[in-house]
């Protein structure tokens, strides 16, 4: 890279804005506008694993570790950089039982940002609908990020994205953190950078990523088709390689013969 180059990379990073507290949870205040750094997402994953035993599904630690690495990607946070998180309430993870549930807050500076719920083991709670014979939507997904390659998120991939989330958690609106957060976020900040966000960025993980998940009917997949085109000047979904419209609907025909 030149010397005049490299100025004027830097005055492109610095116009970006990076992925913030505000961005992917629903928080107020000066959390808000605070960057989401790589040391605060090892943190509430640490915290994760101290109460759960695990990295949740869904959780804030996935959303959390998924946004400080676009950040860090685009230089727009190190490695070790962390907000003033500790000065106050920090992140914390709590659990209780409930009708047979196990119900997990999530907070970050006190504010509340996650509470998941999954059933007890022998509780006779119905979980999510899965069946390891189907396609689910976050393997549909993961199918059309491998298809996809390094495809640049834009805006009909983002709407399609967010169906698909919808679909799988039963939530009609964009999940405060989730992968349809993540790909607004990209299909917002793309046009303004040279180092793009790509599907696979987003979609890589997606059965971890979702809170819920279930099996692909007919239904989900013309929801996602509907939010795909309806963002592309030619109302057509990605056909080749298969986008993620086209991916639903694959998963819907192969659950459908089966």
């Amino acid at each position: 890279m030149s010397q005049k180059q490299l100025p004027e990379k830097a005055a492109e990073i610095e116009q970006l804005d990076p992925i913030k507290y505000g961005d992917v949870f629903n928080v107020q205040g000066e959390l808000a506008s605070r960057p989401i750094a790589p040391r605060d997402a090892a943190a509430m994953q640490a915290a994760e694993n101290m109460v759960i035993g695990k990295t949740l599904k869904g959780g804030s630690a996935a959303v959390m570790e998924s946004a400080a690495a676009l950040n860090e990607r685009l230089g727009l946070s190190g490695h070790n950089n962390a907000s003033n998180l500790g000065r106050e309430e920090g992140v914390t993870v709590s659990q209780k039982t409930l009708h047979g549930s196990r119900v997990v807050t999530e907070a970050i500076g006190g504010q509340v940002v996650r509470e998941l719920s999954e059933a007890v083991v022998g509780s006779g709670t119905p979980g999510a609908v899965l069946d390891k014979d189907s396609v689910n939507i976050g393997e549909a997904l993961e199918a059309a990020a491998l298809s996809m390659g390094d495809k640049t998120v834009d805006q009909s991939d983002a709407s399609a994205i967010q169906a698909a989330e919808m679909r799988a958690t039963g939530r009609n609106l964009t999940q405060p953190g989730g992968i349809g957060a993540l790909a607004q976020s990209a299909a917002t900040q793309n046009p303004k950078t040279t180092n793009k966000t790509t599907i696979s960025d987003i979609l890589k993980d997606a059965s971890e990523k979702l809170e819920r998940d279930k099996c692909v009917t007919r239904e989900d997949a013309e929801r996602v088709i509907d939010a795909e085109i309806r963002n592309k000047p030619d109302l057509n979904i990605t056909p080749t390689p298969p986008g993620i419209g086209a991916s639903m609907a694959a998963a819907a025909t192969l659950n459908q013969n089966k």
